[in-house]
């Protein structure tokens, strides 16, 4: 695998449901506020400024969440003072979006309680239309591609 992103997210007591485990919800935050970080904040290859992976993209253009699947495959209890890990790289590149694999782990070096696929747009708000991926933008995208992550086969009609 190329270059990925690897960060922690502060686990909450609020994150808690009333069965003792992490809600499905608040899985789905905190992959949210990984990408987000990746993205827009990380201090990416030893960057001392950060600004995340579209750092170098004029701040006009907005990543908008197109689609999202994931696959809840372990219990998430709640560790009091244990932040999630969550790894993401891209999997793949198009004309104005970008899809991005991700793992959420519960503990450092354990099995992914969550696998995600998340694809965003590249939208200009100042031109209202999706923003086409310059090749210098691509470049710099190319070095976080990697491979997706095997997801379950949804069902056919014929399966039901």
């Amino acid at each position: 695998m190329s270059t990925v992103f690897d960060c922690q997210i502060q686990a909450r007591v609020r994150d808690v449901n009333a069965g003792g485990h992490v809600d499905s919800v608040e899985a789905i935050r905190v992959l949210d506020e990984a990408r987000i970080a990746f993205l827009h904040h990380a201090h990416l290859d030893g960057e001392v400024d950060g600004g995340g992976l579209l750092k170098d993209v004029p701040s006009r253009v907005s990543a908008l969440v197109a689609s999202q699947r994931l696959e809840y495959r372990a219990e998430m209890r709640f560790v009091p003072f244990q932040p999630f890990r969550v790894r993401i790289w891209l999997t793949h590149i198009g004309r104005s979006s970008l899809t991005l694999d991700g793992e959420l782990r519960v503990t450092a070096g354990g099995p992914p309680a969550v696998v995600a696929e998340t694809t965003v747009v590249l939208f200009d708000t100042s031109a209202e239309r999706t923003w086409p991926i310059t090749d210098q933008a691509r470049t710099v995208f190319e070095s976080y591609l990697g491979d997706p992550i095997a997801l379950r086969e949804r069902p056919t009609a014929d399966a039901r």
